[in-house]
């Protein structure tokens, strides 16, 4: 019982790594606006967004982050982003619960920018 123990809470913490990672990268999509969208329609009561700009702040965010991720993505319907990470990680005793395969950790965050 103690492995088991030991494996979830490293399982747990494994997955609040990449669950911060993605809020941090979501956070960083939303307020990272489409400036060629303000300029030519202003700004009304959200930031508009793009695909585009979404994934490099993405991308940008992650670089900087420090931990790798093997995939990630980055959606948004011009006022939302929503970002999925996925990493593969080793954890404790592993190779008694999961036969030494790595355990997939994925998070999926959303932010919207307001502009009150």
């Amino acid at each position: 019982m103690a492995f088991g123990a030991i494996a979830a809470s490293d399982a747990f913490l494994e997955q609040q790594k990449v669950q911060s990672l993605c809020d941090g990268a979501a956070i960083a999509a939303a307020n990272h606006t489409d400036e060629a969208v303000v300029y030519t329609s202003g700004v009304g009561t959200e930031l508009p967004l793009t695909r585009a700009t979404a994934q490099a702040a993405v991308a940008d965010q992650l670089a900087d982050g420090g931990t790798d991720l093997d995939s990630w993505s980055a959606e948004t319907d011009g006022a939302e982003v929503t970002v999925r990470c996925t990493r593969y990680v080793d954890i404790a005793f592993g190779w008694l619960f999961l036969g030494g395969e790595p355990l997939e950790r994925t998070a999926t965050a959303s932010a919207r920018a307001p502009t009150r």
